[in-house]
């Protein structure tokens, strides 16, 4: 598996990928093309392919870019390649390029029942810091987690 800034070219196998997720945040199609707008908000999209096939697109994350503060919008990992590290491996360069800007710390919110995700991030150091009632369709709160970029030393995830 490789990680790589996403292009242009990546934003319809991201809409697939993000379509077939039931827990992923849904975007409309304009929401996309404009992560590479100039007049865009400072986010990163990275993806992850298969080293196989360089161009397939198996997961991705995508993060809005403040400059200490950095939060996680959406992450997805194609089903059938969900549980061997993917989604570890593309959160974890997204911390290590937050690093590197300067941030320190990476926010997200997730659907308390989203248990997968729960566990994920849980392993990747990230803490409960609230909650509150954000989703619909079914109505359920949402978690509030924090990353603190001291931490990664702490769990591991500095490059390899």
């Amino acid at each position: 598996m490789l990680t790589r800034p996403a292009t242009p070219d990546d934003v319809s196998s991201i809409r697939a990928l993000e379509q077939q997720a039931e827990t992923a945040a849904h975007w409309a199609e304009r929401e996309y093309d404009a992560l590479f707008a100039a007049e865009a908000p400072p986010r990163i999209a990275l993806v992850a392919t298969s080293g196989a096939d360089a161009d397939r697109v198996i997961g991705f994350v995508i993060a809005r870019c403040a400059t200490a503060e950095w939060e996680i919008e959406n992450v997805v990992v194609a089903r059938e390649k969900r549980n061997r590290g993917i989604g570890i491996k593309i959160i974890r360069e997204l911390l290590l390029q937050a690093q590197s800007a300067g941030a320190t710390s990476v926010l997200l919110e997730v659907r308390e029942s989203n248990l997968a995700a729960r566990r994920l991030y849980e392993k990747l150091g990230f803490s409960q810091q609230g909650r509150r009632n954000y989703y619909r369709d079914p109505e359920e709160d949402a978690l509030l987690l924090s990353f603190s970029i001291t931490n990664l030393r702490q769990f591991n995830l500095e490059a390899e």
